[in-house]
């Protein structure tokens, strides 16, 4: 298959190491992928904050950068966040409903219907489970809100990390609690942003597991931040850095530290 890719903003300048390892999984498994050069941003965090006519212009830039799914040059969009997915699917073509354009809500529409998410094309379009990924380390998975209410990747998350040679799953308690994040939720209600992290901090730690691994690296940043001031020793990783470690190629992309949401926009 010729799928595009879709870093993500967070991705693209955060967090490379995400979209990195999609391209080296997808590329072992046989499949070509493009990068569209015109992506920026799906809309997501202006539309959830109320900035609908700017939300707007970037979704024509996202429609008119992925539209060449719909004349067959590539068969699939791959997004390796399901919150973003989520966005592009549920809030592009509400959003340009809402500035009065039904022309660009009908493409985006169009558009979103070939985007996945990572484990979705993985498991539903590619018909894959097993990877052939090696990790042999103590993981546990933390379900993001956005991935499990909005883009429902289920088990599929699991059942991938399941398949993975020399894993330890260790099962991560109150899962599907969200960590406090919520985009712009954990600057303009901080404390009760920290207390929810402070749960959730408490509860990965608690399974003793040596990585935490999400398929957002926007939790993983807000998570990972809590995790460090504690100097847990807790590394934080994407879904798609331990699917693309092998035997032979371990990815390289091993990370110990990620900022907090309050941290990463100070700087």
């Amino acid at each position: 298959m010729r799928i595009a890719l879709f870093a993500t903003c967070i991705g693209d300048t955060m967090f490379p190491q995400a979209p990195q390892a999609t391209v080296t999984l997808l590329e072992r498994l046989g499949h070509e992928v493009v990068f569209p050069e015109g992506q920026v941003c799906c809309g997501q965090m202006h539309a959830n904050t109320g900035y609908f006519e700017k939300a707007a212009q970037l979704i024509r830039n996202h429609v008119r950068t992925f539209s060449p799914v719909l004349d067959g040059q590539w068969d699939a969009i791959v997004v390796p966040s399901g919150s973003c997915t989520g966005a592009t699917r549920h809030e592009q073509a509400l959003v340009a409903e809402h500035v009065g354009d039904t022309a660009l809500a009908r493409r985006a529409t169009q558009v979103a219907a070939r985007t996945y998410d990572l484990t979705e094309l993985l498991v539903d379009v590619l018909g894959v489970v097993d990877v052939g990924a090696y990790f042999p380390h103590r993981v546990t998975y933390h379900p993001t809100c956005h991935s499990l209410r909005i883009t429902k990747v289920g088990d599929r998350p699991y059942r991938l990390l399941e398949a993975v040679e020399g894993i330890d799953l260790a099962p991560l308690p109150e899962e599907k609690v969200c960590c406090g994040f919520g985009g712009t939720f954990s600057m303009k209600n901080s404390e009760t942003s920290t207390a929810m992290l402070a749960d959730k901090v408490s509860n990965v730690m608690s399974t003793r597991a040596e990585v935490l691994v999400t398929g957002d690296y926007s939790c993983l940043m807000h998570i990972g931040g809590g995790l460090s001031r504690l100097n847990s020793g807790v590394r934080i990783m994407h879904l798609a850095e331990i699917l693309a470690s092998t035997k032979d190629a371990p990815f390289n992309g091993f990370q110990s530290f990620a900022p907090s949401a309050q941290e990463a926009v100070i700087r």
